[in-house]
């Protein structure tokens, strides 16, 4: 079978019945006899891994005490069309199925917090990065729209609702080059420029800072989707090594990369003084 990937939607949902199936004092397997189903039906529900009817849900929720009829509405808008098929064609059929889930979560945060090193964000490269970054990378496969695909993550900048988005870049970012002095020079002045819109904040940490806990060894991503029910917004940690992306949402691993972050943003310099340094960055590349 094919591994499900989990849409925010569906994790949000999960979540829900998770806290509302905690706070009724029933096990997986009590709440799984309520729709007739056996246990790991029930843990896939939570972990965002599998789909429910409307009529089972309302079963659920009716047996684990959930009275309101707004909060069932909330629950069934979760379900409705959370599969959310066909969302990965066209242009974003060229994410990875292991990354479609971070496109999917950025799209539903109320805030992003990044911290990278020895490449530019993602969220935060220009066209002419991106192809040179992909020219060899992805010879021979259809560029164009590989490019576009990377582009159109930004696309949550211009939400009426935006959500808030913070950056520690590591001097590596802005120094490793990628591409020729031009598209070196223009990545830095579009992150320059990015750097000044109202919902964006940009730190770097130059290689002088002598903060030895705060140091950049592993690049992350905080996320936050806020709820509308009542089990409080979704958090996760999200890590890429050597290929290899894991979402992390147990509240330890989450907090642990909370205070790295913490310890970051304090050693970092101020966004003034980012911009100032990325101008000077941006001067050397003429």
């Amino acid at each position: 079978m094919a591994k499900v990937t989990p849409t925010a939607k569906k994790l949000l949902l999960g979540k829900e019945i998770e806290h509302l199936r905690e706070l009724a004092g029933k096990s997986q397997e009590e709440a799984a006899a309520l729709i007739e189903k056996g246990q790991s039906k029930i843990a896939a529900l939570e972990a965002g891994q599998a789909s429910i009817t409307p009529g089972d849900l309302l079963l659920l929720l009716d047996g684990l005490g959930v009275t309101e009829q707004w909060h069932k509405d909330v629950l069934l808008e979760l379900r409705r069309n959370n599969h959310q098929r066909g969302k990965w064609t066209g242009i974003r059929s060229h994410y990875s199925e292991q990354f479609r889930t971070m496109v999917d979560l950025e799209e539903h945060c109320d805030l992003i917090r990044t911290v990278e090193c020895e490449v530019p964000p993602g969220l935060l490269q220009c066209e002419a990065f991106i192809r040179a970054l992909y020219k060899h990378a992805h010879a021979g496969t259809d560029l164009d729209a590989r490019v576009q695909a990377r582009l159109a993550r930004q696309a949550i900048y211009k939400k009426s609702a935006p959500p808030e988005v913070a950056f520690v870049i590591s001097e590596s970012s802005v120094r490793r080059e990628y591409g020729p002095p031009e598209v070196m020079r223009e990545q830095v002045d579009y992150m320059i420029e990015m750097s000044k819109l109202p919902n964006v904040r940009l730190q770097l940490l130059p290689f002088k800072t002598r903060v030895q806990s705060a140091s950049i060894g592993n690049r992350f991503v905080l996320l936050r989707i806020p709820s509308p029910g009542v089990a409080g917004p979704l958090e996760f940690a999200y890590t890429e090594n050597e290929g290899e992306l894991r979402y992390l949402d147990d509240k330890a691993a989450v907090a642990a990369h909370d205070r790295a972050w913490s310890r970051l943003t304090g050693a970092a310099l101020s966004f003034e003084a980012t911009r100032k340094f990325l101008r000077q960055v941006a001067n050397e590349y003429n």
